[in-house]
């Protein structure tokens, strides 16, 4: 406080007395929401980063591990029985299996990604990091089908570099652009169907149940190591109704130049899948479905 007494406080008051006050809140410009016009490719950015860092900061777990188990699952098929066995689709069955092992890899990954990502960030509370920013509903599902996609097309990658140096299993490309389409599209078809499972489940069980009795039997039953015109009917019929079977045999096509069913078909069916699932997701998103209370 000032001094009443003294020279210095009453030259202080004179000028509080002479000097009108200003209203110091005129000047002052509240913060305004940033305008994002069109796509926000800094939050879609950012949030698809964070997908990516996730599995790879964890790379032994989640692109090491894969790459271990699709090749026993070689051993198994190729070296045990693979050489009492004929030729499949005219090639020998360690390169007809080949193919199928990459993709269901590529498969289970994908869907991995996104369902743990999800299911995590509900049961941690870790949800407004992704509802509290400007994201749109399309944006958001874009990031976390892109980051799956991207796991999964790392451990295919990374899956057809190791089974394509083994003896008896080296892979021939006779068709690039059926194994670039099917790749893809499968990564980005189980990453979505990642994201719908991961907004369905409310605890670990209920995803686990998701991938034990619906995702890993409709890959088993795909055709992964067998020709599908093989079964008996109504099995080979059957299967033609599983989307499973035209990712595989599609991808399988790109390397072999055989294809147990119809690649037009699966070409088809791998873009109208993409699309349903998107707009599924987007419209979740949109509801907030099972993210928002």
């Amino acid at each position: 406080m000032l001094a009443r007494g003294g020279r210095n406080g009453r030259r202080f008051e004179a000028f509080l007395i002479e000097t009108p006050m200003k209203d110091v809140t005129s000047n002052v410009i509240p913060p305004q929401p940033r305008d994002y016009h069109g796509w926000n490719w800094s939050g879609f950015f950012t949030l698809y980063q964070r997908e990516i860092r996730r599995f790879w900061k964890v790379g032994t777990q989640t692109v090491a591990a894969p790459v271990v188990t699709t090749l026993l699952y070689m051993l198994v098929f190729v070296v045990a029985v693979g050489s009492s066995r004929p030729a499949v689709g005219g090639v020998t069955f360690g390169h007809f299996v080949a193919p199928g092992l990459i993709m269901m890899a590529i498969l289970n990954n994908a869907f991995a990604n996104s369902s743990s990502s999800l299911i995590q960030a509900k049961m941690m509370g870790l949800t407004p990091d992704f509802l509290t920013p400007p994201l749109t509903p399309l944006e958001q599902v874009s990031a976390f089908g892109l980051g799956a996609a991207t796991r999964g097309i790392v451990v295919g990658a990374v899956t057809a570099l190791v089974i394509g140096v083994l003896p008896g299993a080296g892979l021939q490309i006779s068709h690039l652009w059926a194994i670039l389409y099917f790749a893809v599209g499968a990564s980005i078809i189980l990453g979505l169907a990642g994201v719908l499972a991961g907004l369905w489940a409310e605890k670990f069980d209920q995803l686990a149940a998701v991938t034990n009795f619906l995702i890993m039997p409709m890959t088993f039953l795909s055709g992964t190591f067998y020709l599908v015109d093989k079964l008996p009917e109504p099995f080979r019929s059957a299967s033609h109704f599983n989307p499973f079977f035209y990712l595989i045999d599609g991808f399988r096509y790109g390397f072999i130049g055989h294809a147990d069913g119809s690649v037009a078909i699966g070409v088809v069916v791998t873009a109208v899948l993409s699309i349903g699932l998107f707009l599924w997701c987007w419209a979740l998103f949109r509801t907030g479905y099972r993210l928002k209370s």
